[in-house]
């Protein structure tokens, strides 16, 4: 909450800065368009003049983006990307004035002055360097707002520089105020194009970007207890990410399902930025097969007395449809050598494993390693055979027993 706050304070700040910026660039270039009648600096004024809206729409998409109402449950994040597309929209307007002026006005001669070009370049140096400010912050937010008026403000960086030729043109008796207006016409273009086509996909609920879909479903995916991810959406509003999975998981005890998708959303939200919400829906696997883990004191299939110092785990795949075993997998225990917490950390590793059953000679309820199997939803069963075939025919025989209708 007080990160939220403090981020919601540095914009607010940088939007009343983004206003005196331009209250100052639009009167600088005013007096200098006032006293030397160039076309290009009337419309570097008319620039300023619709940028100062902008900033203005900026703070106050700003402020009402950061409200709560009942009647709004997914906030008004979306406001940055109204104000986003309505700079975008006046930059269109910005660029079809200048174009006008450029191709229908009268012809005139500007009254260029040396100290003007001085103007000039503080006119371009002040907003190239407040938007190195306002982009970084609008990043670090992740604020559409904030970014595009970063945007606009480097905007000036050319145009100034375009203005500037013009006036120095003007000074050595070469015309460019008229195609230093149009070159400005053609950057307004594409800066609002850019500026229109990034707001208009929050709006319409375009997808998140790859980067962060493949981040989220990494976290996903890592948790044991999921054995599938069906699917993945999301999608922008303003500065925030709403992000929606669909999960199958390996245990099937309701509080537990509940328990680990609150554990992936709290996980996801620390991890990944700028995400406001995160919704799990889970549900049981349907098993095409079940995973069995015996201990192994041999390679030629003899069950380890012992759970976690048997040297060997045979992992073996039993299929739902006719309960035949597939033939195993004989794997080294990796915790065989430890000194401490040897049970534990095999489980661990089973659990990684995906294993869906334990058998094993030794008693492992009430163990560290049980209450970790346990907790993964992982199966635990006892055996007295002594060798893997024995061991996976009693596994089978009780399965098979279980699905009989009572009474057989």
């Amino acid at each position: 909450m007080r990160n939220e706050q403090a981020s919601n304070t540095n914009s607010t700040r940088a939007g009343w800065y983004s206003i005196l910026v331009n209250l100052a660039l639009f009167a600088l270039n005013l007096t200098m368009a006032a006293f030397s009648g160039s076309l290009a600096l009337t419309a570097e004024t008319a620039h300023n003049l619709l940028d100062l809206i902008a900033s203005v729409s900026v703070l106050v998409g700003l402020t009402l983006s950061q409200r709560k109402n009942r009647a709004f449950p997914y906030g008004l994040y979306k406001v940055e990307n109204v104000v986003a597309v309505f700079i975008a929209l006046t930059t269109f307007f910005t660029g079809y004035e200048i174009a006008k002026e450029a191709l229908l006005a009268p012809a005139h001669t500007p009254d260029v002055r040396p100290l003007m070009l001085g103007g000039v370049l503080v006119a371009a140096a002040i907003p190239l360097v407040f938007s190195q400010y306002e982009m970084r912050l609008g990043r670090a937010l992740n604020s559409p707002s904030l970014i595009a008026d970063a945007t606009e403000f480097r905007a000036h960086l050319l145009s100034s520089g375009v203005v500037f030729a013009a006036l120095v043109g003007q000074l050595l008796g070469v015309p460019l105020d008229r195609l230093a207006a149009l070159v400005i016409v053609g950057w307004i273009a594409y800066a609002g194009w850019g500026l229109l086509v990034s707001g208009m996909r929050v709006l319409l609920d375009a997808s998140v970007d790859t980067e962060t879909l493949n981040a989220v479903r990494a976290l996903v995916a890592a948790q044991p207890e999921v054995a599938n991810v069906k699917s993945l959406t999301g999608r922008n509003s303003g500065r925030y990410r709403f992000i929606e999975a669909e999960v199958t998981l390996r245990v099937t005890e309701l509080a537990r399902a509940h328990q680990i998708a609150t554990t992936l959303e709290q996980t996801i939200l620390a991890e990944v930025r700028h995400i406001e919400r995160v919704l799990i829906h889970t549900e049981p696997a349907a098993r095409d097969y079940v995973r069995v883990a015996v201990p192994l004191a041999t390679r030629d299939g003899a069950v380890a007395a012992e759970f976690g110092r048997a040297p060997l785990f045979a992992l073996c795949n039993l299929r739902a449809a006719d309960n035949t075993v597939e033939p195993p997998e004989i794997a080294p225990n990796p915790a065989s050598s430890e000194s401490k917490g040897r049970g534990l950390k095999v489980a661990e590793w089973l659990i990684a494993q995906r294993a869906d059953v334990v058998l094993a000679r030794e008693a492992l309820e009430g163990k560290g390693p049980g209450y970790a199997l346990h907790a993964a939803g992982v199966e635990i069963a006892r055996t007295d055979a002594t060798t893997l075939d024995a061991a996976l025919a009693g596994w089978r025989t009780r399965m098979t027993e279980s699905k009989r209708p009572p009474g057989l």
